[in-house]
């Protein structure tokens, strides 16, 4: 995928005369993007190519100091347009570009690809641009979690009402709700810091996975084919490299990448959710800038836009795993080449996609606006009902019976719910009870049975010791990037 605004084709398919991913020119950020770019890939192909002749230099090939200064001072002079007219005539996008580093670099052209096959160069890029990419994710997905910790930390004692099967529930705080929320994408980032560590190398193998024209090269010497493979993996920055490849790294691992990335889809999209749901009882708001509109027709509308967008790309995002499942499961004998086209879109896609909801939702995390008032409102009117088991057991305590209470109290509950059901009346439970003598006893009682705080359980001590025990030391390794502001592109 291009960068923005370099595309490297002809000028329409650069402007507004041809289609361009969304995800590129609308949603991602320019980082994510640029790791992506025609000019990262090639620029790391000529850095391939490059390491590869040093190398191979430094083991014994007659490779000149000269021919290696030249490949170094070209890495960044691609003639794009000759790369594309090349591609056309040979329909090989590496021999093309081998042609085209060698274009510019007359001297080491006769050594450019010494030994390789094409996945030298396509799958060792790949799997550099899949761990920077990982480098980006994880800091965004730090900086959401510890946005939302702080605001957890700050709630973690407002009662609020719990829903279960989206029907009222027993009371919870709004810290608490959103530490499951925390929790779900501490998860993710255990599992993509996981899984960016797990990455290996390619390394130098050739063309089905034997390394036998390297071998060639070094006259048989085996134990220099091992230090090339090194040689190159350490240069490229991994601890690891694959030992067994066919002509490919196996393409299982990008299923290992894209199922983090799915979850975190999950995750992302349970989260926004939520926040849509709750907008909707107007107890939570995402961030609504001042000049925002809400809707053309309806100017009072504050719509969840930002949370939609999450959940909108979210599914996108959990979608994309089955192309490197699918693309794994036909990789015939030691290679082919069907898993290309696929992989172009699906592995860009994915990382931009995760990109931009983590984006998106840092933006939101940084912006929620609670309404405690509308939230003590709803406790209200459910929390009678709850508050009943414990004004039985306060009658019983006073000296009445169990039974008898129980069916006075079941007779006032149904009186009161259909108020609320029928005329569209406030819960008046409580006035009911107050009303009837027979409740005397415990009428004083009524504010303490009734207090929000005493129904939600160990919901506090819960929240504050998620945090310190497993949410701020799992953030720590981030600290140094946790005040960066999210952007978004539109």
């Amino acid at each position: 995928m291009a960068a923005r605004g370099d595309c490297g084709g002809p000028p329409a398919a650069c402007g507004h005369d041809s289609y361009r991913s969304p995800l590129a020119s609308r949603y991602a950020s320019p980082e994510m993007c640029f790791v992506f770019s025609d000019k990262y890939k090639f620029r790391t192909w000529r850095q391939l190519w490059l390491w590869l002749a040093e190398a191979e230099q430094t083991l014994g090939l007659p490779i000149t100091d000269e021919q290696i200064q030249e490949m170094k001072s070209n890495l960044d002079n691609i003639d794009f347009k000759m790369a594309a007219e090349e591609e056309k005539k040979l329909r090989h996008d590496v021999m093309a570009h081998v042609h085209t580093f060698g274009h510019c670099c007359p001297k080491a052209a006769g050594i450019i690809h010494l030994g390789a096959t094409s996945c030298y160069v396509g799958d060792n890029t790949d799997l550099i641009i899949l761990r920077n990419a990982f480098d980006l994710l994880l800091p965004k997905l730090a900086r959401v979690i510890s946005r939302l910790a702080d605001f957890a930390k700050d709630r973690a004692d407002l009662p609020t009402l719990g829903f279960t099967h989206f029907q009222p529930a027993q009371l919870t705080t709004v810290g608490k709700r959103c530490c499951l929320w925390i929790q779900d994408l501490c998860m993710d980032l255990q599992n993509l810091k996981r899984v960016r560590d797990d990455l290996r190398f390619r390394g130098v193998k050739g063309t089905t996975g034997t390394q036998a024209s390297f071998l060639q090269l070094f006259e048989g010497d085996d134990q220099k084919v091992e230090q090339l493979d090194k040689l190159v993996t350490e240069k490229a920055g991994f601890k690891r490299a694959f030992i067994i490849t066919g002509q490919t790294y196996t393409r299982k691992v990008d299923i290992e990448v894209l199922s983090v990335l799915a979850s975190l889809g999950a995750s992302v999209h349970k989260i926004c959710t939520d926040i849509r749901l709750l907008a909707n009882l107007k107890e939570l708001e995402e961030p609504f800038e001042k000049q925002q509109i809400g809707s053309s027709a309806m100017p009072y509308k504050r719509n969840p836009m930002r949370s939609e967008r999450c959940c909108s790309l979210a599914r996108h995002l959990m979608t994309l795993i089955m192309d490197p499942l699918q693309t794994a499961s036909v990789q015939w004998f030691e290679r082919t080449l069907d898993d290309s086209a696929n992989r172009r879109i699906c592995l860009a896609e994915a990382f931009l996609t995760a990109d931009t909801i983590l984006n998106t939702l840092q933006n939101i995390s940084e912006g929620l606006v609670v309404y405690p008032k509308v939230i003590e409102r709803r406790i209200r009117q459910e929390l009678p009902f709850m508050a009943t088991e414990n004004i039985i057991m306060a009658m019983v305590k006073a000296g009445g019976n169990r039974q008898d209470c129980h069916e006075k109290i079941r007779v006032l509950s149904q009186q009161a719910a259909a108020v609320v059901k029928q005329e569209g009346g406030d819960n008046d439970l409580i006035e009911r009870i107050l009303a009837d003598a027979y409740f005397s006893p415990i009428h004083s009682q009524l504010d303490r049975l009734l207090d929000p705080s005493s129904f939600t359980g160990r919901a506090s001590q819960q929240v504050r010791r998620f945090l310190e025990e497993e949410v701020y030391p799992l953030l720590k390794p981030y600290e140094h990037v946790m005040k960066v502001k999210a952007e978004l592109c539109l």
